[in-house]
């Protein structure tokens, strides 16, 4: 007759004393740095007023640079806004209900590369949906005044 001896806690033992191991000796000096995108996170952003102005800048990202007005507080809040695997410039779905009110006749286009994605993009604030769209990506885009005039 064979007797059973479970091996749960030898084989957590063991498994504990490998980690441990692993980690004796890493520290500061032991950190691996991980290299950002090489050529990538670059976003032309064009963004048009009512009276036919328009702004253009670009943004770039890790690190945050370009001629856009707050290059790292957009990169910041792209990063927060990007779940890999989706689609963090996707337009509005075709089947979406949307409250019906304007948010005024400024329009931006946004075309570069994001996450190692194409993006080429236009936003709007036409509806309840298109205006949360926007203000998802704001400070990318321009914060509306509370007037909806454009002027931040």
């Amino acid at each position: 007759m064979s007797v059973f001896r479970p091996r749960a806690p030898r084989t957590a033992l063991l498994l504990a004393g490998c980690l441990l191991g692993l980690g004796a000796g890493a520290g500061p000096a032991a950190a691996v740095s991980v290299p950002g995108p090489v050529g990538g996170d670059r976003l032309l952003v064009e963004v048009k007023e009512d009276g036919g102005s328009v702004t253009r800048y670009e943004l770039r990202c890790h690190p945050a640079g370009g001629d856009h007005p707050d290059a790292e507080a957009a990169c910041a809040r792209l990063d927060e806004v990007t779940v890999w695997g989706r689609d963090t410039f996707a337009p509005v779905a075709p089947d979406a209900i949307c409250t019906m009110q304007y948010g005024g006749p400024r329009t931006a286009h946004v075309s570069g590369e994001w996450a190692g994605r194409p993006v080429d993009t236009t936003f709007t604030r036409a509806n309840g949906c298109e205006i949360a769209r926007w203000d998802r990506l704001v400070p990318l885009l321009p914060a509306q005044d509370g007037a909806g005039t454009g002027a931040a």
